[in-house]
C-alpha cells in the first residue's frame, strides 16, 4: 500500500512539471587585489593593459545576459556596494581613490553589470568559513599537507606568469574556470582533508565552536565548515531569486567555493547550471 501511494505520488509530479528553471551561471575569480604587488605593475588589475585583459573577459561572460548579478560580499554591505554601483554607472568612480579597489567586484561584476543592462549588483556571501592552515596534525596529515604544496607550486606558476606578463589576466580567469583547475582546489577543502584523522585545529577562530568538534574526524570536520558556509551562499542566492523571480543570474565568486557550488546547483533541479565554457574561449 506504501509503495502504491509513493508511486502515485511521483506520476502526479511528473504530470505536472515545474516552472521554467532559472538559470545560473557561476563564475570563479581569483581575489584580484590579493594578485597585486607594488613592485610589479604587472600584476596591477587597475593599470590599462590589465584592465583592456579583463573587459575581454567580462565580455564574454556578458554574452549570457544576465538579469541579476551576484557578488561573495555580505547582505549588510548591500547599501554601500548600491552606492558604489550608483557611482560607476554614471561614470563617477575612481577605482584608484576608493577602498579595494582592485577587487573583483569592481572589475568584473560592475562591469559586466553595465555592459548588460543590470540594475542592481547583489551581495550574497555568508561569514564563516576558516583558513585551510588550521588543520596541521593529525593520522595521515601528509596527504593533505602535500596535496596542498603541490597546488601551490601550480598557482605559483601562474602568479609568475602574471609577474612576467606572459600570461594575461583574460587568460588567467579563463583558467580558474576550467574544470582542471577548479577541481584541484575542490578537493583540496572537500575530498583530501577527510583522510586527516586523530587531530585537533590550530588557532581556529571564534567562530568555530570546538567544543563540539570531532577530533576523530578532524578532516571531515574541516570539509564540513567549508560546506556550511557555502550552502549559505547557496540560500542567499534562491532567496533572491525567489522573491524577484529573475531568470538568468551570473555568481561571480572566489574560485575555492567553485566546485561546491557547482555541484550543489547541479542537484537543485529547479535551477539550469550553465556551462561556462559556452561563454569562454579555452587556452
Amino acid at each position: 500500500m506504501k509503495l502504491y501511494s509513493l508511486f502515485l505520488i511521483l506520476l502526479t509530479l511528473n504530470a505536472y512539471p515545474q516552472e521554467k528553471k532559472a538559470q545560473i551561471l557561476i563564475i570563479g575569480s581569483d581575489h584580484l587585489a590579493q594578485v597585486y604587488k607594488q613592485e610589479n605593475p604587472a600584476t596591477d588589475v587597475l593599470s590599462p593593459e590589465n584592465q583592456k585583459s579583463v573587459q575581454e573577459f567580462n565580455q564574454m561572460v556578458s554574452k549570457f545576459r544576465p538579469d541579476a548579478i551576484m557578488i561573495e560580499e555580505l547582505p549588510e554591505d548591500q547599501i554601500k556596494i548600491d552606492s558604489l554601483y550608483e557611482k560607476y554607472m554614471s561614470g563617477q568612480l575612481d577605482l584608484r581613490k576608493i577602498e579595494n579597489g582592485r577587487s573583483e567586484v569592481f572589475n568584473m561584476a560592475f562591469d559586466i553589470g553595465k555592459r548588460s543592462g543590470v540594475k542592481k549588483i547583489v551581495c550574497v556571501n555568508s561569514p564563516g568559513g576558516t583558513s585551510q592552515s588550521i588543520l596541521d596534525n593529525g593520522d595521515n596529515i601528509e596527504l593533505y599537507r602535500n596535496y596542498g604544496l603541490n597546488l601551490r607550486k601550480i598557482v605559483k606558476e601562474k602568479y609568475q606568469s602574471l609577474g612576467k606578463g606572459e600570461l594575461s589576466f583574460k587568460d588567467y580567469l579563463t583558467f580558474l574556470n576550467q574544470p582542471e583547475a577548479y577541481n584541484l582546489i575542490y578537493r583540496l577543502r572537500y575530498i583530501i582533508p577527510a583522510r586527516v584523522t586523530n587531530g585537533f585545529f590550530i588557532n581556529p577562530g571564534e567562530t568555530i565552536d570546538t567544543s563540539r568538534i570531532d577530533k576523530q574526524h578532524i578532516g571531515a570536520e574541516l570539509i564540513s565548515i567549508f560546506k556550511n558556509r557555502d550552502y549559505k551562499i547557496y540560500s542567499n542566492i534562491i532567496h533572491h531569486q525567489l522573491k524577484t523571480n529573475v531568470q538568468k543570474i551570473i555568481l561571480i565568486i572566489g574560485v575555492a567555493h567553485l566546485g561546491s557550488l557547482k555541484n550543489i546547483f547541479n542537484e537543485d533541479t529547479y535551477y539550469q547550471l550553465i556551462d561556462t565554457n559556452d561563454y569562454l574561449i579555452k587556452l
